[in-house]
């Protein structure tokens, strides 16, 4: 495929879906001197934001290791970012799109990776509360959590354009996808019951889907190698058995490697009429990929042993939070009112869950802060579940230390 064979659908001014593509969910001052388009806005007020920050120290895929250089989610990110750019640039697509999708594709990931969101979503299920996956959540916290300041430190919600939105909701990495193409009708993101639901709405976020699944291949192999979850002679195999399918011969199985092989096989395969697509060949070798990764990595019994770790922390703070429900029924009080007997006992987990309930929260006897004037959430006068979902939100935002700075709080009697 020959290079800018996109160009003619990028999601540009000259799209005929481009006013759709840029509508936000309420009007976005702008200052005066502003250079940067409404997609290079999003990037920025994405990479602002405290949820992107916490990425940091959110796991991808190995939970708490004190190596710098085993992948955490903030570096996942950016290199569907870097990918997906190198995409859509050869293919003419709008790449100030593509990387604002990319570095906010997994903001509402659960902390301790995938494990982690299953437990989420047991609680929430155990609450009666909707399905949590983190697509959807990633989606919630752009339009409901994440705030950023004006000039005035007034603290608003991101309120980003729809295109970026539904690239962000629409990504779903771990579908088994030789091609992605775009729909044609925008919807109601909110209409979403499931990952891979719908396909997305831009070309760019196609990008985006694709270069998800291409990051983490490889840089998963990497940091099982470093952590001695592999040895060499089971990377040599995957090696001879990915060989014996390619035409193009491995000298190496490593994220450089294997990234360069697929993003020349998206781009010389990809059409308008196919979609981003992957040859035959590239879909063999990913199925091998992802075949030996779930094998070897994402279900072995370190992992498992992991996960009732996680299971224990995540229950144990539910728990401690969701009783002061009850304390502030008994004591006919608010529950900001039954937290804060506890402050000084709890200083960090109290602390911490009263500044979230006093940005998001509607309840008797209380007035919010001037300088919130982002979405009420959680209706404590009417809504009987708002304590539930309180804590999910706050759980699902933290990262992997904070929460395992609670969990300490909890275990000290210093």
């Amino acid at each position: 495929m020959s290079r800018n064979s996109f160009r003619r659908v990028a999601m540009n001014e000259y799209n005929p879906d481009y006013q759709q593509a840029i509508t936000r969910q309420q009007s976005l001052y702008k200052r005066q001197n502003d250079l940067r388009s409404e997609f290079s806005r999003d990037y920025n007020r994405i990479i602002f934001s405290l949820g992107y920050r916490r990425l940091k120290h959110k796991t991808q895929v190995f939970f708490a290791v004190e190596d710098d250089h085993v992948c955490t989610r903030i570096e996942h990110v950016n290199l569907v970012d870097s990918i997906s750019y190198t995409i859509a640039d050869y293919l003419g697509l709008n790449t100030e799109l593509t990387r604002a999708i990319a570095v906010g594709h997994d903001l509402g990931h659960a902390p301790f990776g995938h494990g982690g969101e299953k437990i989420i979503n047991e609680l929430c299920k155990k609450y009666h509360l909707p399905s949590f996956w983190h697509e959807h959540n990633s989606l919630y916290f752009v339009d409901q959590i994440e705030t950023l300041e004006d000039d005035d430190h007034i603290r608003h919600n991101l309120n980003l354009t729809y295109a970026v939105r539904d690239g962000i909701v629409s990504h779903c990495g771990e579908m088994q996808q030789k091609a992605i193409r775009k729909r044609k009708e925008a919807i109601d993101l909110n209409d979403y019951q499931h990952p891979g639901m719908y396909d997305p709405y831009t070309w760019e976020a196609c990008v985006v889907k694709m270069s998800d699944k291409i990051a983490y291949l490889a840089r998963d192999i990497e940091d099982a190698l470093r952590l001695h979850i592999l040895d060499e002679n089971k990377i040599e195999k995957l090696k001879l058995k990915i060989n014996e399918i390619s035409s193009f011969q491995f000298n190496a199985i490593n994220n450089g490697s294997i990234v360069n092989y697929f993003i020349l096989d998206v781009c010389h395969h990809s059409s308008v009429e196919k979609g981003i697509c992957l040859s035959d060949e590239a879909f063999m070798v990913m199925k091998e990929i992802m075949i030996f990764n779930y094998q070897n990595i994402y279900l072995i019994d370190r992992v498992k042993i992991h996960s009732n770790y996680v299971q224990l922390i995540l229950n144990s703070i539910f728990d401690f939070l969701y009783k002061y429900k009850k304390t502030a029924e008994e004591r006919q009080m608010n529950v900001l009112e039954a937290l804060n007997l506890d402050k000084d006992t709890y200083p960090l987990t109290i602390t911490g869950y009263v500044h979230w309930l006093e940005k998001y929260s509607r309840m008797n006897d209380f007035q919010r802060a001037d300088v919130y004037q982002n979405h009420l959430i959680y209706d404590f006068c009417h809504d009987n579940q708002a304590m539930a979902r309180s804590i999910i939100d706050y759980l699902s935002g933290m990262s992997d230390v904070y929460i395992l700075k609670i969990f300490n709080e909890f275990l000290s009697f210093s």
